[in-house]
């Protein structure tokens, strides 16, 4: 009963986050940017899947990935001996990484480089950031100075790298930190700063998805160099002919078995080894294990329904309304439009609804899941703009990354630890597979209709996704800041106006 219960909030709080996406898209599609029926019966069929999917998954996180998370961050954290955590964290980066979805799709991108190439370049860098951002918790290391350390190596190796190949380096921090890998991690750090009980623990159980989102982009930077992949070049997804509802419903029936097998393949790593973590430790009760796999269960179906939904019904719509409005009269059209969907699709993304949870129970409420969901939707609609504009332009993509992070990093001095780690974190969530299947074949259909480089102008979209919520939670904590030392002013001087008329009085 509880559960049912449970599962009936989830599934409207999905409904409340994919109805505004939806409803822009069909308006879209019956003014100036008209799409053919089959694909938007597609898109209608894919909005349905993702409402399902999207309740089941975030009820299965909460059942399943959190409290497995937090048990392996707890035990391991305690062990004497430092390879044993370090050879565990390096393997949950690695096999996660490798079988998350959105790596997939754009390794298939990119044909200049072996799709199994590419993936283990960057299932490398997650593994090996993995096991130093769980160092950094450890030693309470700040956040703030590894970040300055990695993003100058970033920019650093970004000059000695192919331009062509820097978006797509930028572009794979992005999509390494998807819906399977972010809830994990989260909780994995929630449970290594648990063991600590100095003030600063509950701020540093954030920064794990910022520094898993820097790996994959040093790595395939360092890639692009040895490669030198010159002739690396991108190509349009082939959008299904779909005649009537019947024959959409029936490809969407075809579609089911390779997300069913995605998504095992990418869930049974963590499976297999919470299995073996539970058969050495015996940590959790037999109640717990059922509810543990319960929970798998739903994050597996719920996971298979949302990325179908976005894969086949998501996609084809945004590649041909980018294609569309950029063949209108008024191609600059694409850059309100863009930031219009950028500003609803962030809340349908399934992993931003895990972190804004988690940062409201972290805060003890004093960062709400309301004011985190504006500051991110703000974000991601102002990366969106910026997108359209450089697939408008060719702006080189170094003119908005180098002054964004540099502001990003500028912040950190200026706001509370915590809402660094959120921020950065935010970024990886935003850039989930909404971004990798929805806006990314938006901005690669308008860039081919316009005859622009997709590989220049149209990738990249996901590393400006991945930039701008660093600024905006840092701007709404630097805010609060000041709200709150106005505030203690104020308080100070009413107190002061109060004790001289206590004096005047005697």
């Amino acid at each position: 009963m509880r559960l049912n219960k449970q599962l009936t909030e989830k599934t409207r709080e999905s409904m409340a986050s994919v109805l505004p996406i939806t409803a822009i898209v069909f308006l879209l599609s019956i003014t100036i940017a008209p799409l053919d029926p089959g694909t938007l019966v597609l898109f209608l069929f894919g909005a349905i899947l993702l409402v399902g999917g999207m309740g089941l998954f975030t009820l299965g996180v909460d059942m399943s990935m959190i409290p497995m998370g937090e048990g392996v961050g707890v035990t391991i954290s305690k062990s004497k001996h430092l390879i044993v955590p370090v050879a565990v964290y390096f393997l949950l980066g690695v096999l996660t990484t490798m079988a998350e979805p959105d790596l997939q799709v754009l390794a298939n991108q990119v044909p200049a480089i072996d799709n199994i190439v590419l993936i283990l370049t960057v299932a490398v860098g997650v593994g090996l950031f993995l096991v130093a951002a769980t160092l950094r918790i450890r030693r309470g290391i700040p956040l703030r100075r590894l970040l300055l350390i990695f993003y100058f190596a970033v920019f650093a190796l970004a000059a000695l790298a192919p331009g062509n190949f820097i978006p797509v380096s930028f572009d794979s921090g992005g999509v390494t930190t998807g819906p399977i890998t972010v809830p994990f991690i989260m909780s994995l750090g929630l449970g290594i700063a648990s063991t600590r009980s100095d003030k600063n623990s509950a701020s540093d159980s954030f920064g794990l998805i910022s520094l898993c989102s820097i790996g994959p982009i040093l790595c395939v930077l360092l890639l692009g160099i040895i490669y030198r992949p010159q002739e690396a070049a991108s190509h349009l997804s082939v959008i299904p002919s779909i005649p009537n509802t019947a024959q959409a419903a029936r490809y969407f029936t075809q579609s089911f078995p390779t997300y069913f097998e995605e998504v095992a393949r990418a869930l049974l790593p963590i499976a297999g080894l919470f299995l073996v973590f539970q058969a050495i430790t015996r940590r959790f009760k037999r109640g717990q294990l059922m509810r543990i796999a319960t929970g798998l269960l739903y994050t597996y179906i719920g996971l298979v329904l949302f990325l179908c939904g976005v894969n086949v019904g998501f996609m084809p719509a945004g590649q041909l309304i980018g294609a569309t409005i950029a063949t209108g009269a008024s191609k600059w059209l694409l850059v309100p439009i863009g930031m219009l969907i950028g500003y609803y699709i962030v809340k349908a993304e399934p992993a931003v609804a895990v972190l804004t949870k988690q940062v409201e129970e972290v805060s003890n409420g004093s960062i709400s899941h309301r004011a985190m969901g504006l500051a991110l939707s703000v974000g991601v609609c102002v990366s969106v703009g910026l997108a359209m504009v450089r697939v408008l332009t060719g702006l080189n993509i170094f003119w908005l990354l180098i002054p964004g992070y540099a502001i990003s990093l500028g912040l950190t001095f200026l706001v509370p630890s915590i809402f660094t780690g959120i921020a950065f974190d935010s970024g990886g969530v935003a850039s989930g597979p909404m971004t990798a299947t929805f806006l990314l074949p938006f901005a690669q259909g308008a860039c081919h209709a316009l005859g622009g480089n997709m590989m220049t102008d149209a990738f990249g979209i996901v590393a400006m996704v991945a930039m701008t919520p660093l600024v905006t939670i840092q701007v709404m904590g630097l805010s609060s800041v000041v709200r709150h030392k106005l505030a203690r002013r104020r308080l100070r001087s009413r107190m002061e106006r109060v004790e001289d008329m206590v004096l005047y009085f005697d």
